[in-house]
């Protein structure tokens, strides 16, 4: 891979991204990972580091959301960082609830093409539920179970 990246190694790279996360793929997504990569979802919580950690990540992501969504709106390219600011939203599937996001990620390749250290930036809005998903309640709540 060039020393430097395009900026249409950076639309590739998060096409894939898009495709993995829209389709709740952890498998998919973790080939976008470098084994040892860092993940910060939060800039005030410890980085996810390793596939061990990404996939735990992945996989709770996959089971608590559904009708995902994302974009990435502007893409730009310093040597082998790709930046990039995008929305989206999913809906979580205990509660029907709809959540948009707006976000901002820095993301560093490494020379194999693959996710060395990502960091996100994100806002979360509730903005009502979801008319596409049926919400079955927690066990426990009144009404559901075998004596509900």
């Amino acid at each position: 891979m060039p020393e430097n990246l395009t900026p249409g190694d950076g639309q590739d790279l998060l096409a894939r991204f898009k495709k993995a996360r829209e389709q709740r793929d952890p498998d998919r997504m973790l080939e976008l990972f470098a084994p040892d990569a860092e993940y910060r979802t939060d800039p005030f919580e410890p980085a996810l580091t390793g596939h061990i950690a990404l996939r735990e990540h992945w996989n709770r992501l996959a089971a608590d959301e559904v009708h995902v969504e994302f974009d990435a709106e502007h893409v730009w390219i310093a040597g082998r960082t790709v930046l990039a600011s995008w929305h989206g939203a999913f809906t979580r599937g205990a509660t029907g609830e709809r959540v948009r996001q707006r976000g901002f990620s820095s993301i560093e390749v490494d020379p194999e093409g693959l996710i060395g250290r990502m960091r996100d930036w994100t806002l979360s809005r509730h903005v009502g539920s979801d008319s596409r998903h049926a919400h079955t309640p927690a066990l426990g709540q009144a009404g559901e179970g075998p004596d509900g």
